[in-house]
Parts: C-alpha cells; structure tokens; sequence
C-alpha cells in the first residue's frame, strides 16, 4: 500500500526472517533490459546522491540548481535513470514505475503557481522496471502504474536534464525495512550501472523541517556534527556505521525526525563500485537544517 511521505511515520519496524544475503546481478540476468543494446558493451553509469531541498529549486536559478545543470551537462549520458526518492514511502513492499507515461506528481503546498505549473514528461521504462524487478534480492518488487515522478525526481532531473528525453524509473522506499536491510537490498541493483542505468538517490543528509530557520541565522550545531558524522563515514567507505546512523541517539533524531530522507543515501553507496572514485558537490547546510551535501560516484 503506498503511503504519502511524512504523513503519519512512526519509525521503521524490525523485520522478522531469514538475515538478508548478498546478491549480485550478473549479465545473463539482465539481458533484454532496455532492448538490444543491452548486451553490448557499456560504459559505467555513475551513481548519486542529491540533497534535492525545496521543491522551488526545479524552476529558481540558484546555488544548487545551478550545479545541478553543471554536473548533468558533464556527466556521461545515461540510457536510463533509476531514482529513488524519500517521497514514494511504501509500507510492507517495494514498488517501481512501470508505465510508458509517468505523471509528475506536485507532493507539496503552499508554493507559486509556477511550481505546480512544471512539468517533467520524461518516458518512464516498462523494460528497466521488468528488468530490476528480476535481479533484486533477497526483497520482490512489485510493478506499478499508480505513482509517477514526485518532486524528489523530478525537481533534480529538471534542472539536470531539462530536455526529459532520458527513460526514468521511480523505485519505493519500504518503511518497514531498517537502514541496514535498505543497505543490503540495494546491493542487488549494482549491476544496472554496468548497463547504462544511472542510480539517484534524492533526499537530505540533515532534514528537519521543523527546525528550519526561515530568516536565516546560523545552523544548528547538531545539523554541521552530523553533516560532518556522514562525510566522514563516506571518505572512509564506512558503510555499516552509515546504516546504523541511529545509534548517533538524540543528534540522529534531531538530524532526521523521520528517516525518509536519509535511505535514499544508503541506495547510492550500496551500488558504489571498487573502482569509483567519489566526489562531493552542494555541500552545506541550507536554513539551519537541512543538509544539501551531495555526492557521486564515477
């Protein structure tokens, strides 16, 4: 059942079962996906992750919008682009978009009619959703034709590749699961890249809107230690301490209230490659409390 993100979350349950297993995708297992060319060889798609902000980032010329055109007139061109986005929140399974024509889906209030005016028709992908469907472990993946693009897509790919002509599959988030297993599951889609398939995760380091200082002033101490807790974890390949971030204790709390934003991160570090080389972009903390630290892998 698909549930709006932020409404009504109360923290991730335990899941009970088997402890989850490393998977990864071999060729064999992903031939068709997105046609012929598939088989051929391919260039390794980097993978991301964006601190997408406020949603007038998709149509404001700023800091961070700005990067983002940068970086995705420089990066290679993906053949398709799989994103996952703190604000398709599942309970008890995962879904991918599966129809030929995602809506873009306007999740927000209180923003200019220009912002609820955009619109990011990009193709989606019923292969690359079939396809992911296959290689993911140890968790299925349920096909859907309800959700679309929500602004932790589409505000990002707006600015990074405004022409909408690169194939975009939207992957959910199970709240059910704990970080650790989020960690382990997106492991079993690393091998995408090595078929064209660029990975996003769209979220925030530090996103606590409660605490968000409208009039600016100084961040909050907590908000910069955790900023510094995670790009220190991600220098050092520190993959378990970043999926148990929760033992932080009252800084993880107030660095993440709800921890929707923060999965999508274990996603991009989870099909980070041996060979990548990782770079930050956007870092900083923006209104007090929400951390725009931004990272690739290529």
């Amino acid at each position: 059942m698909t549930m709006a993100a932020g409404v009504g979350l109360a923290g991730a349950a335990n899941l009970a079962g088997d402890a989850p297993r490393k998977v990864t995708a071999g060729v064999r297992e992903l031939e068709g996906l997105l046609g012929e060319s598939v088989s051929k060889s391919t260039e390794r798609m980097p993978a991301l992750f964006v601190g997408h902000g406020s949603p007038m980032n998709a149509i404001e010329t700023n800091e961070y919008s700005t990067t983002w055109r940068k970086i995705g007139a420089e990066l290679p061109h993906p053949r398709a682009i799989l994103c996952i986005s703190a604000h398709w929140l599942t309970r008890g399974d995962i879904r991918i978009t599966a129809m030929e024509h995602p809506k873009t889906i306007h999740d927000f209030g209180g923003f200019p009619q220009e912002l609820f005016d955009a619109q990011y028709p990009a193709p989606g992908s019923p292969e690359l959703a079939s396809e992911t469907q296959k290689i993911a472990q140890p968790k299925h993946i349920l096909l859907d034709d309800e959700w679309g693009f929500d602004h932790g897509t589409w505000s990002v790919l707006k600015q990074m590749y405004p022409n909408a002509d690169i194939p975009v599959v939207q992957l959910s988030l199970d709240y059910q699961l704990p970080p650790a297993l989020h960690l382990e599951f997106a492991k079993s889609l690393a091998g995408l890249r090595e078929k064209g398939v660029m990975i996003i995760g769209s979220g925030n380091v530090v996103h606590n809107l409660r605490a968000i200082k409208w009039d600016g002033g100084p961040n909050y101490p907590w908000a910069d230690e955790f900023d510094k807790w995670v790009e220190k974890n991600l220098v050092d390949h520190d993959d378990n301490a970043l999926a148990g971030f929760q033992k932080l204790g009252d800084i993880a709390k107030l660095a993440h209230p709800t921890y929707d934003h923060y999965l999508p991160l274990l996603y991009s570090i989870a099909v980070r490659n041996p060979k990548d080389e990782m770079r930050f972009f956007n870092e900083g903390v923006s209104m007090g409390s929400v951390s725009m630290r931004s990272v690739i892998y290529q």
